[in-house]
């Protein structure tokens, strides 16, 4: 099977839910927790969110301005992998960690903050979330390799 890898073009943080996050170089992120320091971080299924840069470019074509990396409230910045095409289960390293994708997309909170400053949102159709199975460090620019079942490169 062809090999399916990505790479990790920004990583995003916030204090609080409901806001754009900061982009920071490079991220520590737990076992069971998600990205330490992150607000949407803890113990359930959507510790890590990740869109890909090829869905927020949709955004852009659609003549919505002013998108960067983390204005959807994103913790991984992704490039290459058509991320909600993955099923529920896939595992993916992604730098140092191993994580497993837990769901695809969401419904979006009425009176969503990122919808109001953005106008409208990618995430609910897009955006996918995983739960960390090993801990470590993730770096702007680091790989993101889908794994198959027995953690082996298709």
């Amino acid at each position: 099977m062809k090999i399916a890898e990505g790479k990790v073009i920004a990583i995003n943080i916030s204090a609080e839910k409901g806001v754009v996050k900061d982009t920071i170089p490079e991220g520590e992120f737990r076992e069971g927790h998600g990205l330490v320091g992150d607000a949407h971080a803890g113990k359930w299924h959507r510790q890590v969110s990740l869109l890909g840069q090829e869905s927020i470019d949709k955004m852009t074509q659609m003549g919505v301005e002013g998108l960067c990396s983390g204005k959807f409230a994103e913790n991984l910045t992704t490039e290459g992998i058509c991320l909600y095409e993955l099923p529920v289960g896939t595992k993916l390293k992604i730098g140092e960690t191993l994580q497993e994708v837990t769901q695809i997309g969401k419904e979006c909170h009425h009176g969503c903050a990122i919808k109001t400053q953005v106008g409208q949102c990618i995430m609910p159709k897009e955006g996918i979330f995983t739960r960390v199975l090993k801990s470590g460090v993730v770096k702007t620019g680091d790989a993101i390799i889908v794994l198959n079942d027995l953690g082996v490169i298709e």
